[in-house]
Formats: structure tokens, sequence, C-alpha cells
């Protein structure tokens, strides 16, 4: 398989195993709510935090969301986004070396993350995931490097998200409105579950002719690939044949008649066309798709709205926070109620706001 290699990669790959444990201390005056819910707040480095949680947690998370810094270079972010805060500069000086005064950004980045994302996999659940916040600027270096960590078998998606709706005139080649969601699973275990659905999702469904089922519409009858094992006449109910579709029908002969029989399928037309009959009561959610839109998955525009009306006497806010329709979407795919959620970079908090309106236990990592 191929992998990636950066300045530094050596001095990192097992790094995460020569954190020293430490000691969580509790802060009583901060605490809120029941003692014995088991959700935290860890103010730290994430790194130390992860190592320090790890005895108690590892194997545990169901669901891990992060969005870690995009590295895109930009010195202006409440958050320095730049990877060259003094506090990364005298981390990468003493667990690189000299090597790190020859450092890009990238390198630099991609040392920070490498040894997070090695202590996350092994909080996981063998049915658990982890999705992953990134923009064009790290995408392809962080698919390679969950590739190495996670296994490339188990890479499930690049999740596109349309974070922004508003033309930038200003751009200079191309007005960029998406953000990647990738996501990997622990194991074949993992199994999703599907997203609600919406009155939006159901305008194609009617009852016509008054179908005792219910509302239905129409289904496709055709194989998507071409099978010549599929490539049979079908008899109606008076003997007549129907050829195939050019590429086979989407069942086997014993199938299709089965579907006959139970009324799914149904002969129209003078008996010359085969209707198949999907039913809205048979609809128990959607099949998440890879493409999110603003109108499912909210926007930062939105995220950054609501922050300002919980937060409102602070001068600077996160620039990019995530919206909760997001970590919602993320959250019903990869989780159920009572699942534990992890979040090591934590931001706004978004992550464990949501997990605690939808029932879940929740840690999150402040920094």
């Amino acid at each position: 398989m191929p992998t990636l290699d950066w300045i530094g990669k050596k001095a990192v790959v097992n790094h995460h195993r020569e954190v020293p444990y430490r000691l969580l201390k509790c802060d009583r005056e901060k605490s809120f709510g029941d003692p014995e819910s088991g959700n935290l707040l860890v103010q730290g480095d994430n790194l130390e935090a992860l190592k320090a949680l790890l005895p108690y947690y590892a194997g545990k998370v169901k669901c891990i969301y992060i969005d870690p810094p995009y590295n895109t270079g930009n010195e202006g972010w409440i958050y320095n986004d730049n990877v060259n805060s003094p506090e990364m500069r005298a981390w990468l000086g003493k667990v690189v070396g000299k090597e790190a005064e020859d450092l890009s950004r990238h390198d630099k980045w991609l040392c920070m993350m490498y040894p997070r994302l090695r202590l996350l996999k092994e909080f996981l659940r063998e049915d658990g995931s982890i999705w992953i916040s990134i923009d064009d600027n790290e995408a392809h270096t962080l698919k390679l490097m969950c590739d190495e960590i996670f296994g490339r078998q188990n890479f499930i998606a690049n999740v596109v998200w349309q974070h922004s709706v508003q033309g930038k005139n200003d751009a200079k080649t191309i007005s960029l409105h998406h953000n990647h969601l990738l996501v990997f699973q622990n194991s074949q275990a993992f199994q999703r579950n599907k997203i609600p659905r919406s009155e939006a999702h159901n305008v194609n469904y009617s009852n016509p002719d008054g179908d005792p089922n219910g509302a239905w519409r129409a289904g496709d009858v055709r194989s998507p690939n071409l099978r010549e094992n599929l490539r049979y006449k079908v008899k109606t109910k008076s003997g007549k044949l129907i050829p195939p579709p050019e590429k086979g029908w989407r069942w086997s002969e014993e199938t299709f008649y089965e579907k006959v029989s139970t009324g799914e399928i149904s002969f129209i037309d003078n008996e010359t066309r085969v209707l198949r009959k999907i039913y809205l009561l048979a609809q128990d959610g959607r099949v998440p798709e890879s493409i999110w839109f603003s109108a499912d998955a909210g926007t930062t525009r939105e995220a950054t709205a609501q922050l300002r009306k919980i937060i409102t006497d602070a001068e600077e806010l996160l620039a990019t926070p995530k919206p909760e329709k997001l970590i919602k979407q993320v959250l019903h795919i990869a989780s159920v109620e009572g699942d534990l959620v992890l979040d090591s970079f934590a931001g706004s908090g978004t992550t464990s706001a949501v997990a605690h309106k939808m029932g879940r236990r929740h840690i999150s990592i402040e920094m």
C-alpha cells in the first residue's frame, strides 16, 4: 500500500507510546450536572489528555468526531491555524529534534496529527468510527495518513459538505463552498444508521390508485449493470411476454415473480410495461449520501450566528464553528442513545452540545 512520508515522521510514529500518563484533576467548582453521567470536558493539550483518558476509555468510544486545524497558514485565527505557536514549536523541537528547524507547515501539521490519531484509534469500539472535518489544504495528506493508521480497507467515504452558500466575488480563481468529512470505521463490525426523513423527502409519494398499502412511488426495475443471467422474458398473467431491459432485470426470475405475487410489481399499459411500487410505509429512513447540502447540514455562517446568541460578550469568536445540523447528522449515522462520543479538538463545544441533546454520553478535550 502506498504510504505518505514527511520530514519528522520517523520521530513521531511511536511518539504516542512515549507520552507519559498523567492524572486528570476534577475541578468541582466548574463541574455541573450529574457527576455519575460520565460526561467530561477536559482542559489541556489533547495529546496528554488522550493518554490520561486511555486507561479508562480504550475500546469504549462509538463515534469520534474531530475538527482539527485546517493548516491554512492563516495566522489571524483565534486558534492559531499555522501550527506555528510557541507551544507547537517547543513540542516539535523536543520530539522531532533538529529536523524540526527544516519543517514546512505541512510537515509540522502531520507531525502534530499523527500521534493524536494513533491514540484516537485505541479509543474506538470494534464497531466504532471516526469522522474528521478538513479542507483542501490537508485533505489528501490526511487521507493517506488515515489509510496507514486505520487501514485503507476501513475507509468509508469522503463526505463533501456545502459549508457556504454565499458566492465569494473576491475569489481569485474558484469560489470554494465545501469542506470534507473523512470517515473511517475501526473494523467491518461498523454498521451505519439511516438518517431521518422529512416531508421534503416524501413529496414524490402518492396513492393515485387507492393502494391499501398507502402512498408509493415508481421504482426502477432495470439492473444497474449488464447481467446476462438477468436477461429473461417475463410472462404476464394473460400469457404475454415482456422482453428484458437492455442490461437485464434488477432481480432473479424467482425473485421477480415473488414480487408480482406480493403486489410490489404489476403489469400496466395493457400488460406491456412493468411497474414497481416502493411504499412510503417501508421507508424507515434515508441511506446517507456522500454530498451533504447546507439545507440538511447547515453552514458555518449559521453556526457563527448561533454562537453569538450564546456568547454575547466575546470580542472574537471561533471563525468557523461547525453547525449543530452537521454534527447531528454525523451522530445519527454513527451512534445511538447511550453511546459514548469523543471530540479531542473541541473548539466551541458543538459536539458535546449536540451529543448531550441526542442522549449520547460525551467527552471533549478543549485544546
